[in-house]
């Protein structure tokens, strides 16, 4: 069996840290908002220590949970990690065209 590539060993560590904070109240397919919160100040601290605003995990929950259940799926869980990814590389960019 071949060794996963870098991306394979990515999707499998997404997995495996939405299993790690999920389940813990009583549903292993979903965060629900004390789990989320739990995720966020232990694998998201810098981005959270940052924010002045108390409530912006209270409004990412709501804004994150599109079928409204007051839980986040897996897929509803990708959308947050694919947004941060994403303002990560325009913020990479943006630092990266600074320096021409």
């Amino acid at each position: 069996m071949s060794k996963p590539t870098e991306t394979e060993q990515c999707i499998g560590s997404l997995i495996a840290v939405f299993q790690k904070y999920s389940g813990k109240d009583w549903n292993s397919c979903q965060l629900s908002k004390t789990e989320f919160l739990t995720f966020m100040n232990m694998e998201l601290a810098a981005f959270t220590k940052n924010q002045k605003d108390l409530g912006v995990l209270d409004h990412m929950m709501k804004k994150l949970d599109l079928n409204s259940d007051g839980q986040l799926d897996f897929q509803e869980f990708l959308n947050l990690i694919g947004g941060l990814a994403a303002a990560c590389h325009d913020s990479f960019l943006m630092s990266s065209q600074k320096r021409f």
